[in-house]
């Protein structure tokens, strides 16, 4: 399994039979900073057979994107009530997943979308992939929730968990300000990787985005991911374009 970093949250696997995209992006709102990193049109990294989308926030969805790379027709799976809003951004060949169900994808690959904590309450998933002999989690945008023992318990071990890091605040209008994380911070990425047995911490959702007041990334999150993670996790800090090999 060839594990490809795309920009922000994205990253796209690669199997014998078959290579899969998870929330690929090609651009940042402006209304959050634009992008802090390079952007590239999705064929930038090659073909996909599919695409896997955590949720529809624009940082994560990008439909027309996913449009001009591969076509309207290309299978896109989202979290199960999304889907007509998939479909209104004229996707074409859109399946619903429900959270504890599995499907195989291109014969060698097994996809299972379990249960995951949006920061502002949005419905999203997290993607186990299965394939080549090794298992990955993708969490999306996920908060600290209490599914990981469950996760490890039903469905590990894992290879990798790609998780986010960057510990989140917004600030939006017409919002009550919480000061909370939106997503994991460094510390609570590295505690859900132990809790879900994973050997390596691939963070993601990280260096891309920062707008304060609106936006505002937590400070400091290498060194932080390095402290909390010695003798517990081995964190691999990947840049757009690398690749990790399972």
């Amino acid at each position: 399994m060839i594990i490809q970093k795309l920009p922000w949250a994205g990253i796209r696997i690669q199997t014998d039979e078959t290579t899969i995209l998870i929330d690929p992006i090609t651009r940042i709102l402006e209304e959050f900073g634009g992008a802090r990193e390079p952007m590239y049109p999705l064929s930038h990294f090659g073909k996909a057979d599919a695409v896997l989308i955590t949720h529809l926030h624009e940082d994560h969805f990008d439909p027309a994107a996913i449009i001009d790379a591969f076509g309207p027709a290309i299978p896109v799976h989202v979290p199960a009530g999304m889907e007509e809003a998939a479909r209104a951004a004229g996707l074409t060949n859109v399946k619903g997943a429900a959270v504890g169900s599995s499907f195989e994808l291109g014969g060698d690959v097994k996809v299972t979308a379990l249960p995951s904590v949006d920061g502002i309450g949005d419905i999203q998933v997290a993607w186990v992939v299965e394939g080549a002999g090794h298992k990955v989690i993708h969490c999306g945008d996920t908060l600290w929730h209490g599914y990981w023992w469950r996760f490890a318990q039903n469905h590990g071990p894992f290879d990798a968990a790609f998780l986010p890091v960057n510990g989140a605040v917004l600030e939006l209008p017409g919002m009550i300000p919480s000061g909370q994380p939106i997503c994991l911070t460094p510390e609570q990425a590295v505690a859900a990787a132990v809790v879900l047995g994973a050997p390596t911490l691939v963070p993601i959702h990280h260096g891309t985005m920062n707008n304060p007041p609106i936006y505002n990334e937590t400070p400091n999150i290498a060194a932080r991911l390095a402290a909390a993670s010695k003798d517990k996790v081995d964190v691999r800090m990947i840049n757009t374009s690398e690749t990790i090999t399972l």
